[in-house]
Order: C-alpha cells, then sequence, then structure tokens
C-alpha cells in the first residue's frame, strides 16, 4: 500500500463497510481517488465521516472523494439533515457563491441533479432552484 492509502485507510475501509458498490482506489500524481455507488445517504455519511476523523476541516488536497448515492435519481425526495441552522442553497457549487435560498432543518427539496460528491442541484418547496451541499441532504 502506498502512503495515501495507508493515511487514509480509515477511509477505505469505511467505504469497504458501508457496502459501496463499484469501489475504486486509484492513486495519481500524489492524489488518492475514492470512487463507488452508495445504496443510501447513510452509507455515503459514514464513508464521509471517516474522512473528517482524519481530516477534520475537509480540507485535504490530498484525496478525492467521490461516492454518489445510486438509485436518486432527478424527482427524489430529500430532506435536510442540518445540526441546527438552515441550508443555504447557492446559485453556484461552492461556498463563495450566492445564496439564492434556504431550506430548514427537516425540510423536504427535489433532487434536480447530483451535480458531484459534494453539491446537489436541489429544487426547494417554493420553487427556487439551487445547489446544496450534499452531506446534509438525506434520501
Amino acid at each position: 500500500m502506498s502512503t495515501l492509502q495507508d493515511k487514509y485507510a480509515g477511509v477505505i475501509a469505511a467505504a469497504q463497510s458501508a457496502g459501496i458498490r463499484n469501489l475504486q482506489i486509484a492513486e495519481q500524481d500524489g492524489i488518492l481517488y475514492v470512487s463507488g455507488d452508495a445504496a443510501s445517504s447513510a452509507a455515503k455519511d459514514s464513508v464521509w465521516n471517516a474522512l473528517g476523523a482524519i481530516d477534520t476541516t475537509y480540507s485535504a488536497s490530498d484525496i478525492n472523494l467521490n461516492v454518489q448515492v445510486s438509485g436518486l435519481s432527478a424527482g427524489s425526495s430529500l430532506t435536510v439533515a442540518t445540526d441546527n441552522s438552515n441550508l443555504n442553497i447557492r446559485q453556484e457549487a461552492s461556498t463563495d457563491a450566492a445564496i439564492v435560498g434556504k431550506a430548514g432543518k427537516g425540510d423536504s427539496v427535489t433532487l434536480v441533479e447530483q451535480t458531484s460528491d459534494d453539491w446537489w442541484k436541489v429544487r426547494t418547496a417554493d420553487g427556487v432552484e439551487g445547489y446544496a451541499y450534499s452531506r446534509y441532504l438525506r434520501s
């Protein structure tokens, strides 16, 4: 195993124990790529939580985690699962992007597209479309 696979062994183990399908682990140019399909948002979260245990700010540049929740298609209903605050809905898939709407804890939003692992395009009950951080969405 490479040093990156050693460093992120907990992430790889979490992906294996969560039953991530089509799990692919590859290292290229000093970056560890971990990808696959999760059966549920809870399985996806377990992999992200393992990364959070190693990199509490989720800012590591030497890992690329791309685990999508399979079976979620456009039109799927998702529940906002923030701790206490509202979930920001942004114009673009970035924390720097303008906030175009908010969804409260427990609110339902509609999936438009799993744009990336981190950001999903959603539509709120009042029709606002934008990007939300996928860690706070549950299927």
